[in-house]
């Protein structure tokens, strides 16, 4: 095997090397700019613009992967919603370029995608459930998901939810670090507790990233936390796990918040199939705060 990770400089992206240097697997990690991560060797890294379709081929001349982990995307929701076009440059057409690429030389392309294709009302979706996007962003994540499932040879979908995790020089922070840090300053801090997600530990997503592509499996999975909670219940479980005080955190409605992008209310995912297919066992929330800051 030999993977190529897109967008290996993020958090997700970070954990599959890791992954792959743990179980000896060959891997080129890319990203947009220099490497950032310094686990990462120099002669593993190519610099990648992934809006380039020319050092897009150039790369895959270079390294001819047998599976595509494709975790670059612009995720900043709201970003996304005030500047449609570049999202869909990034998050579709790149999409395109990358599968195209990913045929060419027989590789199995994997796709992230994201709990926001749902609309929210059900919750504990599986993957067989009705995407409804509310977003430009969830949009673009379902265009990228119907040119994965259309165009490309091989292929598989992960979908996944509200990603943490500690790593090196990231670009943006995560709830679970960011409320740690507000709980222990003893900040005055909003929550919303209308809105329900599964928090997944990134080291638990890209276990199952990679375990959709050892076991030879293909279609779309969802990769979670175990546990749907509203974001109020995730800070108080934080709060609880260290013992700090819940005294100035102020639980208040979505609707207050005056966001440029619609969000769903409910996700979370029925996680049977991973669990099946490719014996995902994710951690919870607990557990994963033990390993973060023991």
């Amino acid at each position: 095997m030999r993977i190529l990770i897109t967008g290996s400089n993020g958090l997700l992206g970070q954990k599959l090397v890791a992954y792959c240097q743990q179980k000896n697997i060959q891997y080129f990690a890319t990203s947009k700019g220099e490497n950032r991560n310094s686990k990462c060797p120099s002669e593993n890294y190519f610099e990648l613009d992934i809006t380039n379709k020319e050092a897009i081929s150039e790369v895959f001349k270079q390294t001819q992967p047998t599976h595509v982990v494709h975790t670059a995307a612009i995720t900043n929701v709201d970003y996304c919603e005030l500047n449609p076009e570049n999202c869909e440059l990034v998050n579709v057409k790149a999409t395109e370029f990358l599968i195209n690429a990913s045929n060419l030389v027989n590789a199995h392309f994997q796709l992230l995608s994201t709990d926001f294709v749902f609309d929210g009302e059900k919750g504990n979706y599986n993957e067989e459930d009705e995407v409804n996007p509310l977003s430009v962003y969830a949009s673009s994540k379902v265009k990228g998901e119907v040119l994965t499932e259309e165009f490309a040879n091989n292929w598989s979908v992960v979908r996944t939810i509200i990603v943490y995790g500690n790593g090196e020089n990231l670009s943006r922070s995560n709830l679970i670090a960011w409320a740690k840090g507000a709980l222990e300053k003893g900040d005055e801090i909003n929550i919303i507790d209308d809105q329900f997600r599964a928090p997944t530990f990134a080291e638990d997503l890209a276990a199952g990233c990679m375990g959709i592509i050892e076991n030879n499996e293909n279609g779309i999975f969802h990769i979670s936390g175990p546990e749907t909670m509203s974001i109020y219940k995730i800070v108080e479980r934080i709060a609880d796990y260290f013992s700090f005080s819940m005294e100035k955190v102020n639980k208040i409605s979505s609707s207050t918040l005056d966001q440029p992008a619609k969000r769903p209310p409910k996700t979370g995912f029925d996680l049977s199939k991973a669990y099946d297919r490719i014996n995902y066992s994710p951690k919870t929330l607990e557990e994963t705060l033990a390993i973060l800051y023991s």
